[in-house]
């Protein structure tokens, strides 16, 4: 027992004198200074344009042109167009459809016959005229030879109307004086009422004449313009009645664009309002199509003058001339074939929902910013000579994507910050993440290299 405890005390003791030699012997560490921590930045560089600025906009597609097919005189339909149907394509002047014809040529026919009735009894109330005006003047002419101009005057001389009273005349020959002898006359002797009676008859008769006709030419419906039937609602043999509804067709000619502009975007359109029938304000319109973007050109037709009520914004309407035309493939996937995409081009649908570019001011420069660049209050953070620098800008335009700057303060060549930093100050150091892709190129560079070397 008393040897256990002396070989314990000599162990403990052995460590106690190696610990104090490893205290004793050990070397002060390396001091090294402390790192900066330099934040990495997601960064692009920003493209300086110049020349006129493109105000965006989004709006709906319309026909500028519809028509609500309609009879105008009642009859039963006994043709009907194949291709009035819903979709189908009319072209201008084609017959739509036919109403039976019978009882307005029976009406032509009879008011014919009601012309020819009126003009014998022009001719005759024209001849009546004559003779009334050649009694008359056998009468005149026999007061003027100094006898009794009343006498051998019966009563059924048309002049006999417009004569003295048979008192009057015997009071004359006994007063054995020979007065002038004047004939007062009135419009009946001369029978011109009854002229001017035929002549109204006449003229009643030949405009009985001319409804019959326009009924008879209304009895077919033909298309005003070249366009698409939006709905149709007729059918062989079925009777219509005038202001029947049967359908409504589009005009192909030419579509409109309705595109909502806020005041500041109207504004950077200087002729917008100015444009009277001048110079065309040219525009285009882009839809999409089977994942390719299409184009078509306008130009600004009009402009609302009032505000929208509900969106406090300006209206601006876009005409799109020919859209039934193939529109022109704007930007083409990579791996898309070009002819193909060109050759399937579709036509511009009414109601498509398009995005429209406005010809705007001429500007000497600015500038296009992500718009993940783009920080509160309008700053952005600009990278340069490895720091940061915070500037404010003015926005022209700002879409889903991006914002429409000016160039002033930025510099020639600017770079903006595009990711998050969780403190930004004016000359903060940065570093540039590179993109992956340039990485990749750097590592399959550095491999062809070391395979190239043992060649050598």
């Amino acid at each position: 027992m008393h040897r256990q405890r002396v070989l314990g005390g000599i162990i403990l003791l052995g460590a106690i004198l190696i610990a104090s030699a490893l205290i004793l012997l050990r070397s002060d560490p390396e001091e090294k200074p402390p790192e900066d921590l330099i934040p990495l930045v997601q960064a692009a560089p920003l493209e300086i344009r110049s020349g006129n600025l493109m105000v965006n906009g989004a709006g709906t597609v319309r026909a500028r042109e519809e028509l609500t097919l309609a009879a105008e005189v009642a009859g039963k339909l006994v043709y009907v167009n194949p291709n009035l149907r819903e979709g189908q394509r009319i072209a201008r002047g084609a017959t739509l459809f036919r109403i039976d014809t019978a009882d307005y040529r029976n009406a032509v026919q009879t008011a014919q016959a009601d012309v020819a009735s009126q003009g014998v009894a022009l001719l005759q109330a024209q001849e009546e005229v004559t003779l009334a005006k050649a009694e008359l003047e056998r009468f005149e002419q026999r007061g003027a030879s100094g006898g009794n101009a009343y006498a051998s005057v019966d009563s059924s001389d048309y002049a006999a109307q417009i004569l003295p009273p048979d008192a009057l005349a015997k009071k004359t020959e006994a007063s054995g004086s020979q007065p002038k002898q004047k004939a007062v006359t009135n419009g009946l002797a001369t029978r011109q009422p009854q002229l001017q009676s035929a002549r109204a008859g006449l003229r009643r008769a030949q405009a009985n004449l001319a409804n019959a006709q326009t009924a008879l030419q209304r009895t077919v419906v033909r298309a005003p313009f070249s366009g698409i039937v939006r709905t149709e609602g007729i059918a062989l043999g079925s009777y219509v009645q005038p202001g029947q509804s049967l359908g409504s067709m589009v005009s192909t000619s030419d579509y409109e664009a309705v595109i909502p502009l806020s005041e500041k975007e109207a504004a950077l359109i200087p002729e917008l309002f100015r444009n009277s029938g001048g110079t065309k304000i040219q525009a285009s319109v882009y839809s999409d199509y089977g994942g390719v973007r299409y184009r078509w050109p306008a130009y600004v037709d009009r402009v609302n003058g009032l505000l929208n009520p509900q969106t406090r914004t300006i209206d601006v309407f876009l005409r799109i001339p020919n859209p039934a035309r193939s529109g022109a493939p704007a930007a083409v996937p990579a791996n898309a074939d070009k002819s193909a995409t060109a050759s399937s081009a579709p036509p511009l649908f009414v109601g498509s929902f398009v995005d429209a570019e406005i010809t705007g001011r001429d500007l000497d420069s600015y500038a296009v910013l992500p718009l993940s660049a783009l920080r509160s209050e309008n700053k952005v953070w600009l990278i340069e000579k490895g720091r940061l620098r915070i500037v404010t800008v003015d926005i022209y335009q700002r879409t889903d994507k991006t914002a429409l700057i000016s160039a002033k303060g930025l510099g020639p060549k600017p770079i903006a910050v595009t990711g998050n930093l969780q403190i930004a100050t004016e000359g903060l150091q940065v570093r540039i993440v590179e993109p992956r892709s340039a990485t990749k190129t750097k590592k399959t560079s550095t491999k062809a290299d070391a395979k190239a070397k043992p060649a050598q």
